[in-house]
């Protein structure tokens, strides 16, 4: 068992980064650029392959069949073009389907689309513009109270969510890891998980009382349990045979976790961790609208009942900047301990 990470990393410049492979017929060139883009990958990087051999027989062929083992796309135009025209498209072709312009372009037809109907189509009673609101966010930063109640908001939102991973990993762990456990808790937690939290937040309020631990408390209940359900599938879907063969092998209790558990529930637990991230921002701020007196759930109720939707959705874009946070976090995370996994 290692005990370091021993495999090599890439310092890719640019943007994109490109690698040029050449070398001699049955050199290697197309099992190196699937290694190559399965080592880039785990680095956190989305790689593309463009097949730019036109001289060797069936060498697009074999670097399409090597990009899909790889998981990786691979664009390909056949063998009648020079290859630097090729890789040319091949380049503006990955560059204009990259998951981020996407993202971006969507971003901004939905606030085209916002700014329309604000002032085309809607009450302004009801609706304030985009290019409104974002100009009043020093507004409700200014407003008495509101700077406090975000700080206050930002933490009880980091510690639910800390609490949510650690206890829900805990939790999965020992009830994937087993049969007894997972055949007497398993439906105990399904039940608990299906049932409407929003039932129960007067137990919440009675015994937590109305302070920070009541919004913290519930905002756990809202985001731990998927986080079980989902590091219980992930433990469950690892093959007995590699931890067999751990321990055969004289590999600690740790060892074993670190070698073969973890790198291979990473995938469900990071989707386990951003669907309890929403659960517990959805927790602690329905908890504040339901027994806030000052905070955050305050202010909201006061900008509804004052018909000042400005005010009201730029705290709402504030709160939505937190959650763009803890997901930043949470994919840094993933990507860092994506290293870790194996295949």
């Amino acid at each position: 068992m290692c005990s370091s990470d021993l495999s090599p990393k890439l310092e890719l410049k640019g943007a994109p980064a490109v690698i040029l492979v050449c070398g001699l017929q049955g050199s290697g060139k197309t099992t190196t650029c699937g290694k190559l883009a399965t080592l880039i990958e785990k680095q956190g990087k989305r790689p593309a392959l463009v097949a730019c051999d036109v001289y060797r027989p069936a060498a697009v062929t074999q670097l399409v069949t090597v990009g899909g083992q790889a998981g990786v796309p691979v664009y390909e135009h056949g063998t009648d073009m020079d290859p630097v025209e090729i890789a040319r498209r091949g380049i503006q072709h990955f560059l204009y389907r990259r998951p981020g312009v996407t993202r971006l372009l969507v971003v901004i037809a939905l606030f085209l689309l916002w700014e329309a109907s604000a002032r085309w189509l809607v009450d302004p009673m009801f609706l304030s513009p985009p290019s409104k609101v974002f100009s009043s966010l020093g507004a409700v930063f200014n407003t008495r109270g509101v700077p406090v109640a975000l700080q206050v908001t930002f933490y009880e939102l980091a510690i639910a969510f800390v609490l949510s991973v650690v206890i829900g990993m805990v939790v999965g762990l020992a009830v994937g890891l087993s049969k007894f456990s997972h055949r007497s808790f398993m439906p105990i937690i399904l039940l608990l998980y299906g049932t409407p939290q929003i039932t129960i937040l007067p137990l919440f309020i009675l015994y937590f009382g109305i302070g920070p631990p009541s919004k913290i408390a519930f905002g756990v209940s809202h985001g731990i349990f998927p986080i079980i359900v989902t590091v219980v599938a992930g433990v469950q879907n690892i093959k007995p045979i590699l931890m067999t063969a751990a321990r055969s092998m004289g590999a600690s209790r740790w060892q074993v976790f670190r070698w073969v558990i973890f790198p291979h529930m990473i995938p469900s637990f990071f989707a386990g961790m951003r669907l309890g991230m929403t659960g517990v921002l959805i927790g602690v701020l329905l908890a504040k609208l339901y027994v806030s007196t000052a905070g955050i759930g305050y202010f909201t109720t006061l900008f509804t009942q004052n018909f000042d939707p400005t005010k009201l959705l730029g705290l709402i874009s504030i709160l939505a900047a937190m959650a763009i946070v803890l997901n930043e976090i949470v994919r840094r995370a993933e990507v860092h301990f994506g290293r870790w996994r194996t295949d």
